[in-house]
């Protein structure tokens, strides 16, 4: 970023008018930029596509310290003590290890992001984000795939598995959870759990858009709806994670096996002139296009991007304000 603000302009871009972009992990890379002391006045607009940086368990982001330490257990665990030998492991085994998150190394990330939010220290810049509607069915959850428990139904979830993982969770609100999902056997725990986890990643979505509002920015929100055809058949997946990205591009060869109808071109074609537009003036709204309202609160409507795009208080309400309170209590315990 730095670069392209010293050396755009020979390109013939604007150093004043630079907009980032990510999906998934991605667009948690974006989130720590919009976080970062370090990247204020570096871009001046941010697209962040089902990835966010707010966890409701407020597991707290790694201490440099803390990272050396997971680093040197993952070491003994391959049995090696240099970074040489740790290089000349086979890929499976390193991947094997897991995933690394943000560390807060007080430089680039001075404190965990969470906190910089709530205390309107980010940077101030406009934001578009969202959620598909059927996230969870792509694999990107660990309590859907029943990490939390084992036995019973699909994926390792019980509703035993599911209530334990809800009480280490929201406590005394787990009550009001189990109530929401509507659990009472085994066999409905894994849906409920990959229903938590899709609801969850579109509360996080709504909940930056909101911190950016607050801050004075404006702020946009959508949810993609539109189930893509696979191989002659609609996606047993749902409008699943990843699947708007083909559209945000207008790019009909952007997801292997997939077909387009009319509805397919004629939603690629508005979607991809929101993100445009959004990019060139910070605003998604054009001429011929359906009207996208600011975003502020959780009570505002979003875009839903779907057989048609249109406007409107996507569900599910009652569950995003119930993951609200429940940040809320945790960033509390967090400041403290």
């Amino acid at each position: 970023l730095q670069w392209v603000k010293k050396n755009i302009s020979a390109f013939g871009g604007d150093p004043n008018n630079v907009t980032i972009a990510g999906e998934s992990a991605g667009a948690i890379m974006v989130g720590a930029l919009v976080g970062s002391p370090l990247a204020k006045g570096l871009f001046h607009r941010a697209i962040a596509q089902s990835g966010g940086w707010m966890g409701l368990t407020m597991a707290r982001m790694n201490t440099s310290a803390q990272a050396q330490e997971n680093g040197a257990k993952a070491m003994a665990a391959l049995g090696v003590k240099t970074i040489a030998e740790l290089r000349s492991k086979p890929l499976a085994e390193l991947t094997g290890l897991g995933g690394a998150g943000l560390v807060v190394d007080r430089h680039v990330i001075p404190e965990d992001l969470s906190l910089t939010f709530m205390n309107g220290k980010q940077n101030a810049v406009d934001v578009l984000t969202g959620s598909n509607k059927d996230e969870a069915n792509f694999g990107v959850c660990g309590q859907a795939a029943g990490l939390a428990g084992r036995g019973g139904g699909p994926g390792g979830m019980t509703i035993d598995a599911f209530r334990t993982n809800a009480q280490r969770r929201f406590g005394d609100a787990t009550g009001d959870y189990i109530k929401l999902y509507g659990v009472t056997s085994d066999a409905e725990a894994p849906a409920a759990a990959h229903a938590a986890c899709g609801d969850e990643i579109n509360w996080n979505m709504r909940q930056w858009a909101a911190a950016q509002a607050k801050a004075g920015k404006k702020a946009y929100t959508y949810f993609f709806t539109r189930i893509p055809t696979l191989n002659g058949k609609p996606s047993p997946q749902g409008a699943t994670h990843t699947a708007e990205i083909s559209y945000a591009f207008n790019n009909p060869k952007g997801q292997a096996n997939q077909t387009w109808d009319d509805v397919d071109t004629m939603l690629a074609a508005t979607m991809s002139s929101y993100w445009v537009n959004f990019i060139t003036k910070g605003d998604p709204n054009g001429s011929g296009l359906p009207n996208w309202p600011r975003y502020r609160d959780i009570n505002s409507k979003v875009m839903v991007l779907g057989n048609s795009v249109q406007a409107e208080a996507a569900p599910p309400v009652d569950k995003l304000k119930f993951y609200a309170a429940a940040y809320q209590r945790l960033l509390r315990l967090g400041a403290n």
